[in-house]
């Protein structure tokens, strides 16, 4: 048996700018958060950059039971500027819980953090995150929780059984649609089901997706553009076009769709919601499926012959975009 050797890799190596990839790549990831925290936050209520007074917090959430969140990246050695503006989040937020994510916290805010607890004004957990790789194998990002609440470990096992039971059923609901999906279009032949949120495939556009999304008790079928941070004019372009010919999409599609262009996310979507169930309810899947598969192919249907003709309008009007290496501490 062949045993490899696990390397660290560099943090900036890996999401060159903390707001602009960083906390994007989290906003929807937000999973395996969730992993190593004794609280359930709902990606459905995820948003980047809330304002806070003179600044904005990079990421506000709730848990599951409605209580705002909030989270602050620091993709570098925790420092006295950072927590004083997760204190103002906090406050200003009214929320009850902080989660601050950095690359190496130091002992003066891991008691910081402690104290803070202590006092019960709020919930804080501290998390450092690193990245690791096998060989020339993708990049698996780690969340270690430092501090927290002091019962916080043992919610934390009890939140990753209830997770881990989330995944599989998931898991075994993507399958049904995969399975499904596969008497019409082979282009989810072979896939394995995730167990995270999302399915996604590709366009034969690059940056752009159709996606499956399975919720508690919805899913939904979407259209993702997003090439990159560096190209977000590029998504929106793409967007505009297809809005151009909205009527006729959804015409065909046979509903209304979501049109999301929020200015705060680099990409844009084109989203249709079922009411019909989620993972929670398997008695529900047959029905799920059918509903879900059949969203999904109509969609396609819809979307397909714009979508020549938007990326290469795109391709030629919308240039890559060149973010700065830095971070903007605000």
């Amino acid at each position: 048996m062949e045993i490899a050797k696990l390397t660290r890799v560099r943090l900036r190596d890996v999401w060159r700018h903390e707001a602009h990839n960083f906390t994007t790549w989290l906003e929807n990831n937000i999973d395996l958060l969730n992993e190593c925290l004794p609280i359930d936050l709902d990606p459905d209520t995820v948003k980047r950059e809330e304002s806070a007074g003179a600044f904005s917090v990079d990421l506000v959430a709730e848990d599951s039971n409605g209580n705002t969140v909030i989270i602050e990246n620091q993709l570098e050695k925790s420092n006295h500027d950072h927590l004083g503006k997760v204190l103002t989040y906090l406050s200003s937020l009214d929320a009850k819980t902080a989660i601050w994510i950095v690359s190496d916290p130091r002992p003066e805010h891991v008691g910081a953090v402690t104290w803070l607890n202590d006092s019960n004004l709020a919930d804080f957990y501290l998390l450092k995150i690193e990245a690791v790789q096998i060989g020339d194998s993708a990049v698996a990002p780690i969340f270690t929780l430092i501090v927290g609440p002091s019962d916080a470990e043992e919610e934390v096992q009890s939140v990753r059984k209830a997770i881990s039971e989330r995944g599989q059923a998931r898991k075994d609901l993507f399958g049904k649609f995969i399975e499904a999906a596969d008497k019409h279009v082979d282009i989810y032949t072979g896939r394995t089901p995730p167990v995270g949120g999302y399915l996604d495939s590709q366009s034969g556009y690059a940056g752009i997706k159709y996606v499956f999304v399975v919720r508690q008790n919805i899913t939904r079928v979407m259209l993702l553009i997003e090439r990159g941070r560096e190209w977000v004019e590029w998504n929106d372009v793409v967007f505009r076009k297809l809005l151009e010919h909205k009527e006729e999409i959804e015409s065909t599609f046979g509903h209304e769709l979501q049109w999301d262009e929020k200015e705060a996310n680099i990409s844009r979507m084109l989203i249709f919601t079922l009411n019909n169930g989620g993972w929670k309810k398997p008695d529900t899947w047959t029905k799920v499926t059918e509903t879900t598969v059949s969203a999904m192919l109509k969609l396609r249907k819809a979307v397909d012959p714009f979508l020549e003709s938007a990326t290469k309008f795109a391709d030629q009007h919308a240039p890559k975009d060149s973010p700065t290496d830095e971070d903007n501490d605000d």
